[in-house]
């Protein structure tokens, strides 16, 4: 299987960024780690081994990318503002580096974003606010609303409400997008949610679910037996849903 490292200088953050590279071909997939994960976590827990048949055939191809939990959501010397204001200068690493150093590479059009735990919100939250750039999602045990308080999990926005929070928050903005244009964006990406019916976020994903079906948004939501809420398990699901 090919694999390639990349660095960079990021524009956006004003810092190197590091990323692995799989594959020669096929569809792009954009893969967010976890909270704690680097860019080499997805190779280190095993699913892109998981994904070598997919990949080798020229199916797939693996961008995993750094995250940046500890520079945005979860880094308690930022005022919860200043953590959405760097969360985006992310985002806009992602659209604007990484997406354009993918199609450089590999002009397939099909472009999917996945992730892990927070991984799979920040990918959620991505696609839906921008469905034009993207073809697929696929979330594994994603936690749609980061101001709520699940079991240990708790408000990362330390109780700041305001636009910048309900236009990054899935479960927030959706229900009150009236955008056509928008929502026969969202109707044309191919949604994939998967969750452990033990996750602590399963209420999440539901939730998520029902907003799409109200929005008439097709999706699929697949139960995961057990917590699944870890490396074995998305490893599992990674080959199915991908």
């Amino acid at each position: 299987m090919k694999r390639e490292y990349h660095r960079w200088h990021s524009h956006n953050l004003q810092r190197d960024m590091e990323l692995l590279v799989f594959g020669h071909a096929g569809a792009k997939v954009i893969m967010f780690p976890t909270r704690d994960g680097r860019f080499f976590e997805y190779e280190d827990i095993g699913i892109v081994g998981s994904l070598r048949a997919k990949v080798e055939a020229g199916q797939l191809q693996l961008y995993c990318i750094e995250g940046l939990a500890r520079e945005t959501f979860y880094n308690r010397h930022l005022t919860p503002p200043e953590r959405l204001a760097r969360h985006e200068r992310f985002e806009a690493y992602v659209l604007d580096e990484v997406l354009p150093f993918a199609q450089a590479r590999n002009a397939h059009d099909c472009v999917i974003a996945q992730g892990c735990s927070l991984g799979a919100f920040q990918a959620s939250s991505l696609v839906f606010r921008h469905p034009d750039r993207f073809r697929k999602l696929v979330s594994f045990s994603a936690r749609h609303d980061l101001t709520l308080t699940i079991e240990h999990f708790g408000d990362l926005l330390d109780g700041h409400r305001g636009d910048d929070v309900y236009f990054h928050m899935p479960t927030h903005f959706l229900p009150g997008l009236a955008c056509e244009a928008r929502l026969e964006s969202l109707k044309a990406l191919d949604i994939v949610l998967v969750v452990g019916k033990d996750d602590p976020f399963l209420e999440s994903n539901q939730a998520l679910s029902q907003i799409l079906t109200d929005k008439e948004i097709p999706h699929r939501l697949h139960y995961w037996d057990g917590r699944a809420h870890r490396g074995g398990a998305w490893r599992r699901m990674a080959p199915l849903f991908i």
